[in-house]
């Protein structure tokens, strides 16, 4: 791409003409890890509470099915939002966005650990996940300006999708070491020290915004694509509690269809689209993201639905059932940190695609897991292989959703696989919460005990979490490269 006759953009959004590029740190590589650290936080929260769900759901009264949402509140406003996020950003300045975005945040999080009922919970953390649509476009945004040389830019890009990786795994300890000493406020709480440091650190680092740039808003666009995915998200939760043929869980599902169909009409009319649908042009990107939705349904329904197993049906307490995870945490790290050099050796596509079919091969295992479980026999060596599948999966699929990106689009790129991966969460921990649910409820109806009847919800809910992983490992298979897409797999 010429710079000199298309504009950069950096954000999922497309950008009108601005000022040229500028320096915006002489210290950009502790810019970076201060950006990273907010995104650390950002992907953190939406696993940490896993572990503290039942203990807060003893204490303020949620049943499963509400419980969910205490993951879903999060996860949909933060992926729903994103988009917008980034048009914001691009408007008023990534840096001023994503100084509002954090102090949301944080504010959020001390409202989220004071909370005395499920609503005002539930409040919080929908306002969490706004703010953190604010906070993360803005940061991919500053990462590309901090590092515009397609070398730095692409070793910051991969310290980002690590951290990502991480934090997701991370959580599920944390949340348990935090809930187990000082109770279930504290996985909110302990944002709030550490977005105080990056609020401090990040303007010290990062010079002021240029003036804003003129432009419209493309709010139809962010209101028909949020609208989409709560009716969609609330379609799949209602089929628990009214079943399929029930007429609002049919009249959400022909909600969110109408308002995804009209999202689409927008953004090809309009001048200044919130996603330019040309980007989808590139079969790497559009490939990397479908996996990334696939693999994003997976991550977030396994992290909170093997939380509540270990405690609600083996026993564990909420320390324990955090230390369990470690060895999953710990393989997710390792294979991060390989990956790279996996890609080199076999390159993007076969690491992808092994690594999904690892994941998947470990969800069938832990699916086969007995209601009085033995955590060497049965979960251990599932954990295992699910950490390396995970790893190797998160960034090989953010690798190959920017494969072929010009250096102006990396920003665009990388905001589409972060608004997937929410959007996956989202969708897919509401259709198999109610799944399990469902499934429990026909046990416990046939006469099952308590633990084989929620063992059995939670069996079926691992198994669709491995054909999540299968059917990614199907389309990355089938993936076709962009003529235009060179991996360079010594990178």
């Amino acid at each position: 791409m010429n710079r000199n006759t298309r504009p950069t953009p950096v954000l999922p959004t497309a950008l009108p003409p601005g000022p040229p590029p500028i320096s915006r740190s002489t210290h950009r590589w502790a810019a970076l890890t201060v950006l990273a650290l907010a995104q650390f936080l950002v992907v953190l929260d939406a696993s940490i509470v896993n572990i503290a769900l039942p203990v807060l759901g003893d204490q303020l009264g949620m049943d499963t099915v509400a419980l969910a949402w205490v993951i879903t509140a999060y996860v949909l406003p933060f992926g729903g939002l994103l988009l917008l996020g980034g048009r914001l950003a691009d408007r008023y300045g990534h840096r001023r966005l994503f100084l509002v975005g954090t102090a949301g945040f944080v504010t959020a999080s001390a409202l989220a650990g004071l909370s005395v009922t499920g609503g005002m919970l539930l409040g919080a953390r929908a306002v969490q996940g706004a703010s953190a649509a604010l906070l993360a476009p803005a940061a991919l945004a500053l990462l590309t300006q901090l590092f515009p040389a397609s070398t730095d830019r692409a070793k910051a890009l991969g310290i980002w999708g690590a951290v990502a990786g991480i934090g997701s795994a991370a959580g599920v300890l944390l949340g348990g070491v935090l809930t187990a000493g000082l109770g279930w406020q504290a996985v909110f709480f302990v944002n709030v020290p550490v977005g105080l440091l990056v609020l401090i650190a990040l303007p010290l680092l990062i010079s002021r915004d240029p003036a804003s740039i003129p432009g419209r808003l493309d709010f139809p666009g962010a209101a028909t694509i949020t609208g989409a995915l709560v009716a969609a998200v609330g379609a799949l939760s209602s089929i628990e509690q009214v079943g399929f043929a029930h007429p609002l869980t049919l009249g959400l599902a022909v909600a969110a269809l109408a308002l995804g169909t009209a999202f689409i009409l927008i953004e090809r009319r309009t001048a200044e689209p919130l996603v330019p649908l040309g980007v989808f042009r590139n079969r790497n990107l559009s490939s990397g993201n479908l996996v990334m939705l696939l693999l994003g349904a997976a991550m977030v329904a396994l992290f909170f639905a093997l939380s509540v197993y270990l405690q609600a049906v083996l026993g564990y307490d909420a320390l324990t059932a955090g230390l369990s995870q470690l060895p999953l945490a710990g393989a997710l790290v390792l294979v991060a940190g390989l990956a790279p050099a996996l890609v080199g050796r076999l390159g993007t596509k076969r690491t992808l695609v092994g690594s999904l079919l690892l994941l998947a091969a470990g969800l069938l295992w832990l699916a086969a897991a007995p209601s009085d479980a033995d955590f060497t026999v049965h979960i251990l060596g599932p954990s295992l292989v699910i950490g390396i599948g995970l790893g190797g999966a998160f960034i090989t699929a953010t690798q190959l959703s920017v494969d072929g990106v010009e250096g102006g689009e990396a920003g665009l790129a990388g905001g589409l696989i972060n608004t997937s991966q929410q959007i996956g969460g989202a969708l897919g921990l509401a259709l198999l919460a109610s799944l399990a649910a469902a499934r429990t409820a026909a046990l416990e109806t046939a006469g099952a005990a308590g633990g084989e009847a929620l063992t059995g919800g939670f069996s079926w809910l691992f198994l669709g979490t491995a054909a999540f992983a299968l059917v990614g490992a199907g389309v990355a298979g089938i993936a076709r490269r962009s003529p235009d897409a060179d991996v360079q797999h010594s990178a």
